[in-house]
Order: C-alpha cells, then structure tokens, then sequence
C-alpha cells in the first residue's frame, strides 16, 4: 500500500539511525575536529548516491529492489554481487548487536558469571550467550510486522540516548573538559573514522523499498535530504558532546564511559540495548530466507523445521563471531570501510553509470559520481587495511 512523504521519512530515520550514534565520538577522537567535515561530506555522498538508485530505480518498471538494480546494471553478476555484499554487511551488523550488548550489560553488571558443571560464562562472553538466548526465538517468526512496529522506536530512541548524554556531562557532573579535545586533525586515525561515519549511513539496501512505497514518488529526494539532514545533526552532536566529555579516553562505545550510578547513565544505556534486541531478527532474516530459498525444494513438508534450524545456526554462528571477535569499533569500522562503503557508494555509481552511459551525464554528475568512487575507493582500500590491521593487534 502506498505510504504517505511523513510515513516514509520516519522509516527512512529509522533505516539510518543506528547504533552508529555510539561509535560516532570515538570516531572524532580517532579523526580529530576536522573529520566533522568528513561526516558531512560522507553524508552528502550516500544522500546523492541514494538519488541515483531511485534514478536506476526509474529506467525500469520491474525494479524493485537492490539487487534488481544489480541485475539491470550488470546481468546475474550484478546481482549476485549486490547481495553478497548486503548479506555479509547484515551479518557482521548482527554480530555487532550482539557485541554491544555484551559490552553494555557487563557495565551494568559487573563480575557476573554463570557455572554448568565444567563450563563457566563471564562477563561478556556470558552476556552475548544470554542475549542470544533471548533473540533467537524472535528468529524464527515467519511475520516480522510486531518487530517491524517496536523497531521504528528506533528514531526516538536516537535522541532519547543525545539527550541523555547531554544530562550526564550538563547536570550530572561529567562535564566538558576531555583530554586532547584540542588536535584538530589526526591522519594516522581517518581510515577508521571514515569508516565509522560511512557505517552511519548504511540504509541504502531499504532506500528501493521506500521508494516504491511513497503516494508522490517525485517527493522522495526531499524526503532523502530532511532524512540525512536530521541525522547528520543527531550524529554531528553525539560525536562532540561524547568528544567533549572524554576526549582521547572515550570508547568505542560513549555509553561504557558513563557512570553507571547516574539515573541519565542508566536510561542511555538500556536505550541503547533495546534497538539491537528488537532490530536482531529483522536484520538477519533476509539471509536466513535467502539460505531457506535455496533448500526450499530439498525441504519437503519439514520446510518449518528447516527454517527454525537454518535461522537457529544462524544465531550460533554469529555468537560464535561476536567471542571470537568482540571489538565492536574496529568491526564497525570494517563493516563501514569494506561493505557499506561498496553498498552505499561505489555499487549505485557503478549501476548508475552502466545503466544511463557516461555519454548522457552532465559534466556536474560526472565530477560528483567521479568524486565518489574516488572517495569510495580511498576509503575501501585503507579503511579496510587499518580496520584489519587493527583486529589482528586486538587478537595477537
């Protein structure tokens, strides 16, 4: 059914606010005061790169998603390659959710430990086994509309978890006054800033689906700009107030800095943990059907047994992902440096291109898309090495 311009701008804030609020002032820290600028032009890139998919989106009837703008652009190759990156990008996303709350909750409560004969659970390797405990029976709903309803909280929640991090530093004595808040540029450290501000802007894979969805579709790239506009704004504010507060010291998440007697400590933090448990199943059902869509013809009348079992081993493996791996930034960041990088930037430029031709480009287009795939490519090729890099450091 056809949704109305303020219907589809609060799903389009929804797509774009994320857990990437957390991370945003570790990425000043990383970056320094000018890496603000980054954010801004990282945002108005996937804003005209989201442009270009409803262009792509227009040149075909039958378009209807991302990967069938792949598909158009570049055949079966296309989309297949769109999908890859989408569904690596959905999973380590899930993981993330998984590492955020065990992060989060073992602040809350600390040194708790759970003994089942000769295994023992702690800390947070015991809170991303519980977490996924609780997430895995939202899996296996074949009807996401309860989750999709309780998700769209998710805007609200974005400022509920600014403002409460304004309270700490303005009434609860954290204060402004962060050491190293002064550096205005850090090169070593922009890889994983990029890649942290391009993680922000992930929510090209739904861009088609609102698209089709709008009464006025000629209404979607204002919609797009007051979308970008106003999260870029949420971003831009956490990022200082969090610089602020802790400067060099804040983690990769703000929210393990705060103290975690304050009352404005307490509501940010179980903000924070409510969109990852509700968001869980929604993001990683679309593998889970692309995976029972492959077996569906060996499946048989067990098709629901199979399905609770695919989306089940879906769920352990990511737990196994999120202990072996559990550095949230620096996994975020590779998310953002690798996948969302190539979802959001470099893939809508390619398909726009392919399907359209250079020829019919203006040289304004041309020097923006050319721009882009620069930036893209920059940031895909570093941000990934240092993203890496990082990881093999954290593990060694």
């Amino acid at each position: 059914m056809p949704v109305g311009t303020a219907r589809t701008c609060m799903n389009g804030l929804n797509a774009l606010s994320g857990v990437g609020l957390l991370t945003v002032p570790y990425a000043l820290s990383e970056g320094g005061w000018v890496s603000l600028a980054l954010l801004a032009a990282v945002a108005a890139a996937c804003w005209y790169t989201g442009i270009l998919l409803c262009r792509c989106m227009d040149a075909d009837d039958a378009i209807r998603t991302y990967p069938d703008i792949g598909e158009r652009a570049f055949g079966r190759t296309g989309r297949l390659l769109v999908s890859a990156f989408t569904y690596v990008e959905l999973y380590l996303v899930a993981t993330g959710f998984l590492i955020l709350e065990g992060d989060n909750l073992d602040k809350l409560f600390p040194g708790a430990r759970v003994t089942l004969g000769t295994v023992s659970l702690a800390g947070k390797r015991l809170f991303v086994v519980l977490v996924a405990l609780v997430v895995a029976p939202t899996t296996w709903l074949r009807s996401l509309g309860v989750l999709a309803y309780v998700s769209a909280t998710g805007v609200f929640a974005s400022v509920v978890i600014v403002l409460s991090v304004l309270w700490a530093a303005a009434v609860d004595g954290v204060g402004f006054s962060g050491r190293g808040t002064t550096t205005p540029l850090r090169i070593a450290g922009l890889p994983t800033a990029l890649g942290l501000y391009i993680f922000c802007y992930g929510g090209h894979p739904m861009f088609p689906t609102l698209y089709t969805s709008m009464k006025r579709k000629s209404q979607f790239p204002k919609m797009l700009v007051i979308c970008f506009l106003l999260c870029t704004l949420n971003y831009g504010a956490m990022a200082v107030l969090g610089y602020l507060m802790y400067g060099d010291g804040v983690l990769s998440q703000v929210t393990l800095n705060l103290p975690s007697a304050r009352l404005s400590s307490k509501v940010a933090i179980y903000t924070t943990l409510l969109n990852p448990v509700t968001k869980y199943a929604l993001v990683v059902t679309p593998i889970a059907a692309a995976v029972e869509e492959r077996i569906r013809g060996a499946a048989g009348k067990g098709a629901r047994a199979v399905s609770v079992a695919v989306r089940t081993l879906l769920v352990l493996s990511t737990v196994a992902v999120a202990l072996a791996l559990p550095f949230f930034a620096d996994l975020m960041a590779l998310v953002g440096s690798m996948l969302n990088v190539a979802v959001c930037m470099l893939l809508p430029c390619a398909c726009y291109v392919r399907i359209f031709g250079a020829p019919s480009m203006s040289s304004v287009e041309a020097v923006a898309i050319g721009g882009i795939l620069v930036l893209g490519s920059l940031v895909a090729v570093t941000g990934t090495y240092y993203s890496v890099m990082k990881i093999i450091h954290e593990l060694v």
